[in-house]
């Protein structure tokens, strides 16, 4: 009987050292991934997955964590989605896969932009579920026409398959947001009826200018202008109305064109934005400063030349854009 205890005895050792080693080499064990990204794919379980994972060359055998998890299966439960797993020891791998803490890509709105612009960098943005249906996706966006302007320009984390529709709405409605507390604040009195003026607005200065200081001077000029009833004559709202006519190049015969959009031939507010307007844009439209001008011209370095008179326009106009052509 001793004898048969003393071999239990240094079987159970054996055992145990056994276990204690293999459980050491899990701890330690590295995932080999060679991959950036991995896909769990909806319903893999954590057999398959090791399986895949021993063929692949990333791990060197599948018993021992098949084994473990037979003692905590509740830890062994995987979360479909695109994870990284890069530098990773094994059960640090499981276990991110078991939480379900995807890889988050990222979107970014650039203002300035237009929602054919938005929808081009959609297209090509990894793991977004994209339709080429435009219709389809203003339905699933519960709008009946393109939303140019609406969408808040900011960068949007996502995870693997999100639809496109989803990442709009949540631009879209950050946008709501802050146009309706721009809206709220607004100085009195403005040539502006509804905060959807207020964005059309926002969407021309974003365009005329991307030096930050110079925001609410450029929409002081514009205000005065609405308010002396004058057309606003900005060039982007032509080049936007011109659509694929635009060779990059205005000329005198565009300025002349009609559309909708030309505000050098309508008077007031073309009739929807004509781009993504930032938030600084929107605060500058509803809190312009308080200026004497009317005109405005580029200065050739990001800033403009500000005119009180038609006069002093025509002098800088002759300072910074027929003297630099002369120059060319």
């Amino acid at each position: 009987m001793k004898k048969i205890a003393l071999v239990l005895v240094l079987l159970l050792m054996v055992i145990s050292s056994f276990a204690y080693h293999q459980f050491a080499a899990i701890q330690n064990e590295s995932l080999k991934i060679n991959t950036d990204l991995y896909e769990v794919k909806s319903g893999v379980g954590f057999h398959r997955l090791c399986k895949e994972w021993q063929r692949q060359g990333f791990i060197s055998s599948c018993f021992r964590y098949q084994v473990y998890a037979k003692f905590a299966p509740q830890l062994f439960h995987l979360k479909a989605g695109v994870y990284e797993l890069s530098s990773l020891r094994v059960l640090d791998a499981i276990a991110k896969i078991h939480r379900g803490e995807q890889k988050q890509f990222s979107f970014t709105i650039i203002a300035g932009e237009t929602f054919n612009d938005v929808l081009s960098k959609l297209k090509n943005s990894p793991y977004i579920v994209f339709s080429n249906d435009k219709q389809q996706l203003l339905a699933e966006l519960q709008m009946d026409s393109e939303p140019e302007g609406w969408l808040l320009p900011e960068t949007y984390h996502y995870e693997a398959y999100t639809k496109a529709s989803s990442l709009l709405k949540r631009a879209n409605l950050k946008m709501q947001q802050v146009l309706e507390q721009a809206w709220q604040q607004r100085t009195e009195p403005l040539p502006l009826e509804t905060p959807y003026q207020a964005l059309i607005l926002a969407s021309i200065i974003e365009k005329e200018t991307g030096y930050a200081p110079e925001r609410t001077t450029i929409a002081s000029v514009f205000v005065n202008r609405l308010n002396k009833n004058m057309r606003l004559q900005t060039d982007p709202t032509v080049i936007y109305g011109l659509g694929q006519e635009f060779d990059g190049d205005i000329k005198r015969r565009d300025l002349r064109q009609y559309t909708p959009y030309n505000t050098y031939r309508i008077k007031g507010l073309p009739p929807t934005p004509i781009a993504m307007p930032s938030a600084d844009a929107i605060y500058a439209a509803t809190q312009p400063a308080q200026t004497p001008y009317y005109y405005f011209v580029s200065k050739g370095d990001g800033q403009h030349q500000f005119s009180k008179s038609l006069r002093e326009h025509n002098q800088a106009v002759q300072k910074y854009i027929l003297k630099r052509n002369n120059d060319s």
